[in-house]
């Protein structure tokens, strides 16, 4: 059976509904996830709504990004400094 992927939004949506009141049975037939993913999900996303998901995505992203700029720019220090070394 092919896995189903939510996004954070959905979950945190999801989430919602068993705090408002509804059993995580009646959002497992619902939604079509399993009872086990739904607790799981439940520390991760517990308290966190839509906005505050998607602003920690961004986030993310940026994170990455910069991760990535960093590692190019080490290796262009690391490259000046063999050509340094070579020259001296």
């Amino acid at each position: 059976m092919k896995r189903k992927t939510f996004p954070s939004q959905q979950i945190a949506k999801i989430l919602k509904e068993f705090e408002e009141g509804k059993s995580a049975a009646e959002i497992s037939r619902e939604h079509g996830v399993s009872q086990g993913a739904f607790y799981k999900w439940r520390p991760r996303y517990n308290g966190v709504d839509a906005t505050e998901l998607k602003r920690l995505k961004d986030l993310e992203e940026e994170n990455r990004r910069l991760k990535a700029m960093y590692a190019e720019l080490a290796l262009d220090l690391k490259l000046a400094k063999e050509i340094i070394e070579k020259k001296l």
